[in-house]
C-alpha cells in the first residue's frame, strides 16, 4: 500500500475497532489512511451514522478505496444507495454483517436491516470466512453477487476482527493491494 495519491478510509463496525483489530493496525502503519469516527459505537443508529460517513467521504477529494468491516458493510451499502462520490474508487468490504438475520447479529444493529442488494457504483471485494458468526459463507457470498463484489473465502478466520488475532493481516493488505491496482 505505498500508493500515497490514493486515500484509504477504514470504517469500523459495531463496537468499532479495538487496538488488536487489524483495521487498528492498518491505521498506525500506513499514513493514507484516515478512519470514521462515530459518536456511540456500542448503539448504532443508522441515520447517525450515515451521517458521519457522509460528512467524511463528500470532503474527499483524491482516488479513494473504502474499507468496511462487519456492520461497516452495511453502512457502505446504505451510503451508496443515496450518495456518490467520483472519487471513491472502491471498497473493500471485510466480513459482512448479516444485519437481516436476528439468528446470527444482535437487536442492536437490526435498524441496518433491510441490507442493500443493489449493484455498488464502484469496484469492490467481499472477504468472507467460513465460520463466521455473524454471516454463513452463502450469504456473504449471495451480498458479493448483488453487489457486483469479486468473492474471497479466506478459510476459517472467524469474524476476521480482534479475535482472529490477524494483526496487521497481511493476506487483507494483499487483497486491498490488488483492488487498488485495479481501479487506480
Amino acid at each position: 500500500m505505498d500508493n500515497q495519491n490514493t486515500k484509504i478510509v477504514i470504517i469500523p463496525g459495531l463496537g468499532g475497532s479495538g487496538e488488536n483489530h487489524w483495521q487498528s493496525f492498518w491505521l498506525k502503519q500506513f499514513d493514507n489512511t484516515i478512519a470514521v469516527v462515530q459518536d456511540d459505537w456500542n448503539a448504532p443508529n443508522l441515520e447517525d451514522w450515515l451521517d458521519k460517513l457522509n460528512k467524511q467521504l463528500q470532503n474527499l477529494d483524491v482516488p479513494t478505496i473504502l474499507v468496511a468491516h462487519s456492520l461497516a458493510v452495511s453502512l457502505v451499502l446504505h451510503w451508496a444507495t443515496k450518495n456518490t462520490n467520483p472519487y471513491i474508487k472502491g471498497a473493500l468490504l471485510v466480513a459482512p454483517a448479516d444485519v437481516d438475520s436476528p439468528s446470527h447479529t444482535p437487536e442492536s444493529v437490526r435498524d441496518f436491516s433491510v441490507m442493500p442488494t443493489s449493484k455498488l457504483p464502484f469496484t469492490s471485494i467481499v472477504v468472507a470466512s467460513e465460520n463466521d458468526n455473524y454471516v454463513s459463507l452463502e450469504r456473504a457470498k449471495y451480498f458479493a453477487d448483488c453487489w457486483g463484489s469479486q468473492f474471497i473465502n479466506i478459510g476459517s478466520k472467524g469474524h476476521i476482527n480482534s479475535d482472529s488475532n490477524l494483526k496487521h493481516w497481511k493476506e487483507g493488505q494483499l487483497i486491498l493491494e490488488t483492488l487498488i491496482t485495479t481501479v487506480i
